[in-house]
């Protein structure tokens, strides 16, 4: 059985060793809106593998390409809406696939 990529699964602790960050780092950022991680019922952080793959992607912009925490969420604000806009266009093309087999 697999864990889904958006199950809140991690604590602040373990989330922090993997992708290498003070876990006040994982706080700032969750301050800035870059990361939303869920609270469990004691108000824990909670964060999913797909979170931690955002922090992974965060991580690498600071600090192996010099991007600040501005750029950083313009960067990924662009990436997310590239990431929409092809789940509509895959969308788009089944329906009009659909179409044209049935037009026959």
């Amino acid at each position: 059985m697999t864990i889904p990529p958006d199950e809140p699964c991690y604590p602040i602790s373990v989330v922090a060793q993997m992708v290498d960050l003070h876990p006040q780092t994982l706080r700032n950022y969750e301050q800035l809106g870059l990361v939303v991680p869920q609270r469990s019922e004691g108000n824990r952080r909670l964060y999913s593998a797909a979170e931690v793959e955002r922090l992974r992607k965060i991580s690498r912009l600071t600090q192996e390409l010099g991007v600040n925490l501005a750029g950083v969420e313009v960067i990924l604000h662009m990436a997310d809406q590239i990431e929409s806009l092809q789940m509509q266009i895959a969308t788009l093309e089944a329906r009009l696939s659909m179409m044209s087999e049935n037009a026959i």
